[in-house]
């Protein structure tokens, strides 16, 4: 743990960054400094590049107030923020929290530092506005939030169509988030935050970032713990598929198939229209689990320099970053993509596409793991295991090899979302680690019960992340994983430990998916 400098300059509600001076505001107990250019997105004849530094200030710059958040559709295929909330590609800003007294002790504070999730389309670091509140007041931690590029300016690839002069690079929004944390590992002392006690997490696609990030060399050394809260760790593709995806999407811009001259899609794409590029992109995200099942368009890509190799085959050969790890899903991550949201492997003609895939004697052991597929409940549930579950597990059982990792399964649900046949779904677990529980939803769905039970697991949940955060060991309690017992704590209104629940679903999708 470091030693806290000399803090008579940041006593109070100003704070010097390498920017310049901040100004933050006391609300609830704790101070927030808000809208902190960590970097500056490229834009004009830029786009499409690697994020710039942030440039300074002069006097005091006011961080009450949020930041603009990514471009975003509001009605796309997922619900992205109301137009009232502003929105610019200059969003590259974060916004830190800290105890009130965060100078009274004699040592920093660990950092947790969250990414939201989305499907890279859409959220923000103010979705929530009090979000963090608790961790911060419970656990004297440093919370810090941050806002990246989303949707195709931020994770879709169109290297292809740059040029030496006017090169695109990729994973955009990836770089965003490694700036972040570079920003945080150069600034967050001046917080009372530890840079060498820096834990990464994040939920959906921002577990994604965690595991991807946890893989790409610009990242070593800059965080030293991570959570990856219902990951689809294996979401990220090689540049051939992004390279069409990308194709694709300039097609729909011009309003005609290619192939079309570099140097026209060039121009085109950095002449357009954030919002046309969003609904550009919401057109490709609703296309593309039909067209190649059990994919996601907006994604990290495997580009041979940036992220060099598939996380998951980092992962098995120990060349991830050798931290502790928190990894977990939710009992039934596939309940809640349907309808609008349906981009899972979850139709019967995606799940006949995944299926020719495979060996028939494979194909039938998964099968019978799902009794009734492809009938609604049973296909939601092998579309939730297929992009959530498995592979969660598979980094789970490579990551121990080299690394302290703790995994668990979040089983809880109120009553009302068990009669609506959700159960424990996607980002649920969110509301008890969060506080949410005071929100229209959070009320909304405790109306029939289950609301003390939330609340008893808000106490526990956030101790065991607290306790890895402060310490690297969530509790007592909670076994460490490995591939011989696979302990995973499972959270409930009564929680316990299981040794390697869904063994003969395991086994069925390592013969099915050898590859993962």
């Amino acid at each position: 743990m470091s030693q806290l400098a000399d803090p008579t300059t940041v006593q109070g509600l100003e704070v010097r960054v390498s920017g310049g001076l901040l100004r933050g505001v006391r609300e609830r107990g704790v101070v927030a400094w808000r809208g902190i250019p960590y970097a500056a997105a490229p834009v004009g004849d830029l786009r499409f590049r690697a994020p710039q530094p942030a440039p300074p200030w002069h006097g005091v710059r006011d961080a009450s107030a949020w930041g603009l958040i990514a471009p975003q559709s509001h009605k796309g295929q997922f619900r992205g923020a109301h137009p009232r909330i502003p929105q610019g590609e200059d969003c590259l800003n974060l916004n830190v929290m800290a105890p009130d007294e965060r100078f009274a002790f004699a040592q920093l504070r660990p950092v947790m530092l969250f990414i939201h999730g989305g499907a890279y389309s859409v959220g923000s670091s103010r979705e929530v506005p009090r979000q963090g509140e608790g961790l911060v007041r419970r656990g004297g931690i440093i919370y810090v939030s941050l806002n990246y590029r989303l949707g195709a300016l931020g994770y879709l690839d169109f290297s292809r169509f740059g040029s030496p002069e006017h090169p695109f690079e990729s994973n955009l929004g990836l770089r965003d988030q490694v700036a972040a944390l570079q920003w945080v590992h150069d600034n967050i002392q001046a917080f009372g935050g530890d840079p060498d006690a820096v834990t990464l997490f994040g939920e959906s696609a921002g577990g994604n970032a965690v595991t991807t990030l946890m893989t790409v060399p610009s990242a070593t050394g800059l965080f030293h713990r991570a959570i990856a809260q219902s990951a689809p760790p294996n979401a990220v593709y090689p540049s051939d598929i992004t390279g069409r995806w990308a194709g694709e999407f300039v097609d729909s811009l011009i309003e005609a198939p290619g192939p079309h001259n570099s140097a026209d899609a060039a121009r085109l794409l950095l002449a357009a229209d954030p919002a046309l590029l969003a609904a550009a992109t919401t057109a490709l995200t609703v296309r593309t689990p039909d067209q190649d099942p059990g994919t996601i368009p907006l994604c990290p890509v495997i580009d041979g320099d940036f992220l060099p190799e598939r996380p998951l085959d980092a992962f098995r050969d120990g060349r991830a970053a050798r931290i502790p790890l928190i990894i977990g899903t939710n009992a039934r991550e596939g309940s809640l993509f349907s309808g609008r949201i349906d981009i899972l492997a979850t139709t019967p003609a995606r799940i006949r596409a995944i299926f020719k895939k495979t060996k028939k004697k494979a194909k039938k052991a998964l099968k019978a793991q799902y009794p009734g597929i492809p009938a609604l409940r049973a296909a939601l549930d092998f579309g939730g295991d297929y992009s959530f579950w498995y592979p969660s597990v598979k980094v789970g059982e490579r990551h121990s090899r080299y690394a302290p990792v703790y995994f668990y399964r979040f089983d809880a649900a109120p009553r009302l979302l068990r009669l609506m046949g959700l159960d424990a779904t996607h980002g649920l677990e969110l509301f008890p680690l969060f506080d949410r529980l005071d929100g229209w939803f959070g009320r909304g769905m405790t109306a029939l019960g289950g609301r003390r039970t939330f609340q008893g697991i808000a106490t526990r949940m956030q101790g065991w992340w607290l306790g890895f955060v402060h310490g690297g060991v969530p509790s007592a309690d909670w076994p460490l994983y490995d591939e011989t017992t696979r302990a995973t704590l499972i959270i409930d209104r009564v929680d316990q430990v299981e040794m390697d629940p869904h063994r003969e679903r395991r086994l069925a999708w390592g013969r099915f998916v050898p590859h993962v």
